[in-house]
């Protein structure tokens, strides 16, 4: 008998590189693409667009008041 075919089996391509996908890991062909897919996550290369959250600002925070000059 032969195994049947799971859901999503056929071999696909690597989002990284284009070659075919293996199944250690899926969805990329190597490790190696694995790991690049994974630095651009942590870099901050990948970013779901939306709308800033609440307190969030473009602007440079504020510094701490000083004491005024004494004269």
């Amino acid at each position: 008998m032969t195994e049947p075919k799971r859901a999503g089996a056929a071999p696909g391509r690597c989002p990284i590189c284009g070659r075919p996908s293996q199944d250690n890991y899926r969805p990329f062909c190597s490790r190696r693409c694995a790991d690049v897919d994974l630095s651009r996550w942590l870099r901050g290369s990948y970013a779901i667009p939306g709308e800033p959250e609440h307190g969030e600002r473009d602007e440079a925070p504020a510094t701490a008041k000083s004491r005024p000059e004494e004269t």
